[in-house]
């Protein structure tokens, strides 16, 4: 059996998260049902970089599985899975790896971006979370990059999940103004449950002036959830890059 890397983007709306749920429609659970049936092999088992909540997006989801693929290139593969996959997921490409490669295990960082928007766009619903108010983006910089000085965020996950730690190393954060939405971008080695969502109800916080950079870094230092600003919702969140090193590729 030869493995393969897939890439792939979706519009998370209608979906209980990428990972397979006993009672409801995910992103997981479709790709798979489309590969076994364009190649003909009910077998086959996709495991994904991470898992994505209810409601997120992916410009980039990496996947591996493991299948032998005859008499069609992958090239031909992608445009058949395309031709049977609903409208919002999508496949970039498909690529063989080495056999002992792991799309979760193996990546060395992951890219998030939250997508916000101050005021009405019909042309955004659903695809970026709308707050009010004016919020001082020198400010949410300053917090985000106080972010880049811990590696302990237990602030920011979710309460009893099964994660062993909760430790990340975090390489970038910060905010950009991109015509009518405010974008917050964070990359890490590896995220926590919520852990994104929770950062930036926190730092729109600091945005607003609830609360300030001392107390930005209170938060952090206290570990507890509590303490840290509410969860926004998940239709502003995507993941958009998930990085390997070079020989990861290499079959």
């Amino acid at each position: 059996m030869k493995r393969h890397f897939i890439y792939l983007s979706y519009n998370g709306a209608a979906y209980y998260g990428w990972q397979v749920q006993p009672n409801g429609i995910s992103v997981q659970g479709t790709l798979t049902k489309a590969l076994c049936t364009v190649l003909r092999n009910e077998n086959i088992e996709i495991t994904g970089a991470g898992r994505t909540d209810t409601g997120v997006h992916a410009r980039i989801m990496v996947a591996h599985f493991d299948a032998e693929i005859e008499n069609i290139s992958l090239e031909e593969l992608v445009k058949r899975l395309n031709s049977f996959l609903p409208n919002d997921i999508s496949v970039q490409k498909i690529v063989q790896v080495k056999s002992t490669a792991h799309a979760r295990f193996d990546a060395i960082s992951r890219t998030y971006e939250y997508r916000i928007i101050t005021s009405k766009n019909v042309f955004l619903n659903g695809l970026a979370a709308r707050f009010s108010g004016n919020f001082d983006l020198k400010k949410m910089n300053e917090a985000a990059a106080i972010l880049l000085e811990y590696n302990d965020f237990t602030s920011f996950s979710k309460l009893h999940t099964d994660a062993k730690n909760n430790f990340c190393t975090i390489t970038k954060a910060g905010w950009e103004q991109r015509g009518d939405e405010l974008v917050f971008t964070i990359t890490a080695n590896r995220f926590l449950r919520n852990m994104v969502r929770a950062i930036v109800g926190t730092l729109l916080d600091v945005g607003c002036g609830k609360i300030s950079l001392e107390n930005f870094r209170k938060i952090i230092e206290e570990k507890n959830r509590c303490s840290a600003g509410v969860s926004v919702p998940a239709e502003g969140l995507y993941l958009v890059g998930v990085e390997y090193k070079d020989d990861v590729m290499i079959c």
